[in-house]
Formats: C-alpha cells, structure tokens, sequence
C-alpha cells in the first residue's frame, strides 16, 4: 500500500510539471499574440485557459482523496499540501497569461503595445516563458539550488516592470490614457507571473526541508 501511495505522489508530481508546460504554453501564445496583434491567437490562449483548471482542479480532487485514503505525515503530508498550492500557484499564471490575451482581444485590430515598448514586452515574455519552464524543472528535482536560481530570473521581471512605469511617469507619454492603462496592467501582469513563480520555489523549499524559510525572499514576493 506505501508504494502504491508513493507512486501516485510521483504521478501528482509529473503532473504539476504538465501543467507547468500548458501555462509555458499559454504565456509564450499570449505574448506572441499581444505583439503580433493575433486575434485568433488571442482567443486560443483564452479558451484554452479552461483545461489549465480542470487540470487544477484534477490535481487537487486526487490529493484530497490521498489525505483522506493515507492520511500522510510528515514529508509525505508536505507533499500533498505543497502539491495543491502549488497547482493553485500554477493555474494562477495560467490566469495572467489569459489576462494578457484579453487586452489583445480588447483593442484589436489596433496594438496594445505602442512600437516603441516592443522589444521590452517581447523581453517580459521571454522572460516569463524561461521562468515557468525553470519552475517545471524545479517541481521535478525538488533542486534549492534550482529553487532560488528562479528568484534570479524573476529580478530582471521586476527591473523591467518598474522601468515601465517610469515610462509611464516620465511625462512624455503621447499614446493617451486608455494606452497608458494598458501598458501599465500589461507590465503587472508579467511581473505577477513571474511573482507567483518564485512562490512555487518557496513552496518547493519548503517540501524538501520542511522550514517555511529554507529559500529567503523578498517582502515584495510574500504577496499573494
């Protein structure tokens, strides 16, 4: 019976590291559409955002039945708690990557990202897509190492966020106000991506060592 426990641990774990693939999948089609204006793109991403949560919400039936079927302690139980957050964390940027597909779906066929601030958004999502592909490998090696290597990656998420409201303040902004809204929700969007991310590297840590701080972050990534 402790196998049979054990494998269906592993097969959770294996399917948190799909799940990761759809939302590497939902962020980089979403990122694509926003700078290639792609409607249908666009649309794909939003529609696809249903089988990220039932895929959730799959992984979360089959761990409560595994608390209730084993009733887990100790590392066993932190990895079916760290599980279901984690799935939570998961299809939360599974959300974002759809929010970003709305707001191409809303100004189309117009831009929603002025010329100039291209380069930036592609970078974003380069960085998003690099970030959930870490967070798959993470869940699967349980590596710290790995672990705080994402809190890096996130960094240069959070650089770009706060030189995008710069951007925005710095009073030369000639695109108006709807655009400037835009951008500013776009930006959030990828920095609280790339937020929830270095969340899945906490919960990570702690499922290995079982101490809540074995990865040190910043305030900024205590929010939820």
């Amino acid at each position: 019976m402790r196998q049979v426990f054990h494998d269906e641990l592993e097969q959770v774990a294996t399917d948190l590291v799909a799940l990761a693939e759809l939302v590497a999948a939902a962020i980089r089609q979403s990122t694509r559409a926003l700078l290639e204006a792609d409607v249908q793109l666009a649309d794909q991403v939003i529609a696809q955002d249903q089988a990220i949560d039932l895929r959730r919400n799959d992984l979360d039936a089959r761990s409560i039945d595994l608390l209730a079927r084993q009733s887990p302690v100790a590392s066993d139980l932190r990895t079916v708690v760290a599980s279901m957050r984690m799935s939570g964390d998961l299809e939360r940027m599974g959300d974002l990557a759809r929010h970003v597909a709305q707001v191409v779906r809303l100004r189309y066929p117009a831009h929603a990202v002025p010329d100039e601030l291209r380069a930036t958004f592609e970078r974003m999502g380069a960085i998003a897509e690099q970030i959930v592909g870490q967070v798959g490998g993470v869940i699967a090696s349980q590596s710290l190492e790995e672990a705080k290597a994402i809190e890096e990656v996130d960094d240069e998420l959070d650089v770009l966020h706060r030189d995008m409201f710069t951007v925005l303040a710095e009073g030369a902004w000639q695109h108006g106000t709807t655009s400037a809204v835009d951008v500013a929700l776009l930006s959030r969007y990828y920095e609280r991506f790339g937020d929830h991310a270095v969340t899945v590297a906490r919960r990570v840590g702690f499922l290995v060592t079982g101490e809540a701080g074995a990865i040190e972050l910043p305030e900024e990534h205590e929010r939820d």
